[in-house]
């Protein structure tokens, strides 16, 4: 099977000197066993998802992690989180011994990371393709189709068809997956919650309307959405403002972190449902989230993201911060360009004055760089 570079893979190597430990996390599929195997093919290899690799290890963890002599890859390390403080003591003796480390679940790994390798690892989250790292092979897709697929690896690289690769990962998620991270009783009406919030993508979150939706209490519902994100599957986007705490105080919005997920839990099947769907735009604007999201990660850079909204209505789907500068975003999943389109930015540019740096469209037409771009151009 062909292997595709990931963007990624830059800053582990970078990192790689100067870390004992290289943790890598990100959802279910998205190519983390592939990309230590390929940046590290010399290092012994262990999947933990293995029951009896678990075992084996388990009876003797001491002696696993000390008789090695030069390093190894740990595939989804938090099925056996007690292998962390080995590992903690083992790098602090032997500085040179180096351990990569993978997870699927931030929620039960990052937690271990903080009590045991604090200091010690250097943290990388790796999601599905960007368009940068598989153009090639998406190029002469349109939108909607790309859209369809997402950007998972079984899609991209494997063509597993989609309806098959995210009804076994959704399966696979809900029914082993969710069991483990935490002990949900009724898992048909979690299913059904994500259905919900899938239909209220690209939205602000609501906790009490899904709630009454469902049936469940608000605290349930707000516990469900932490755990879709500590599975990499939604992520938060909140509201910008000149402080800082009203920005964390205010209503996020909602994202999923493919789009091809959200398409299969909306029941959207083909082209020309996702072509006439009331919610095409929503799934537009959260493909675009995404590929922020991927550069971000990919690139370990230090700016964040956030929307902008007033109470008269005017809104801005994209700030960019980063130190003293904003860079403004309005996305449109229109082909042809209207001068409309741009109305808002120059209205909310005018209105933050010299902390805006640049705005831009994003569209799916004709890329007139920089301010109006494609967006396979982000």
């Amino acid at each position: 099977m062909e292997y595709i570079r990931r963007i990624i893979s830059n800053k582990i190597l970078e990192a790689f000197p100067f870390y004992s430990v290289i943790i890598i996390t990100g959802p279910r599929q998205s190519g983390k066993t592939t990309l230590c195997r390929n940046l590290f093919p010399d290092y012994k290899y262990f999947n933990l998802e293995n029951p009896s690799t678990r075992d084996i290890i388990n009876h003797d963890p001491s002696k696993f992690i000390f008789d090695d002599k030069d390093g190894m890859v740990i595939d989804e390390v938090q099925y056996l989180p007690v292998l962390l403080s080995y590992i903690q003591v083992c790098v602090d003796e032997n500085p040179e011994k180096k351990f990569i480390l993978t997870g699927s679940s931030d929620f039960a790994l990052m937690e271990s990371i903080t009590q045991s390798l604090a200091g010690r690892a250097a943290l990388f989250t790796l999601l599905p393709f960007s368009f940068k790292e598989v153009n090639n092979y998406v190029k002469d897709n349109g939108i909607d189709k790309i859209m369809l697929n997402g950007f998972y690896p079984g899609v991209i690289v494997k063509k597993t068809p989609v309806e098959i690769f995210y009804s076994n990962y959704v399966s696979t998620y809900i029914e082993r997956d969710v069991r483990k991270i935490k002990n949900i009783e009724n898992l048909d009406l979690f299913r059904l919650f994500i259905k919900i919030l899938a239909s209220r993508a690209s939205c602000e979150f609501n906790a009490s309307s899904i709630s009454a939706e469902i049936g469940v209490s608000a605290t349930t519902i707000r516990k469900w959405l932490g755990l879709l994100k500590a599975s990499y599957i939604a992520f938060s986007l909140y509201p910008y403002y000149t402080n800082v705490g009203k920005r964390l105080s205010k209503t996020p919005k909602i994202y999923f972190y493919d789009t091809g997920l959200l398409c299969y839990m909306l029941d959207i099947h083909n082209e020309s449902q996702l072509q006439n769907h009331p919610l095409r735009g929503a799934i537009f604007e959260n493909l675009v989230l995404t590929q922020f999201i991927k550069e971000k990660f990919n690139k370990k850079e230090n700016w964040e993201l956030y929307f902008y909204r007033e109470n008269k209505g005017r809104e801005i789907d994209v700030v960019k911060s980063e130190g003293l500068h904003l860079d403004l975003y309005e996305i449109k999943s229109s082909k042809t360009f209207n001068k409309d389109f741009t109305k808002n930015l120059n209205q909310v540019k005018n209105l933050l004055g010299d902390k805006v740096s640049s705005t831009t469209l994003i569209y799916d037409g004709e890329s007139f760089l920089p301010d109006i771009i494609n967006v396979r151009d982000i």
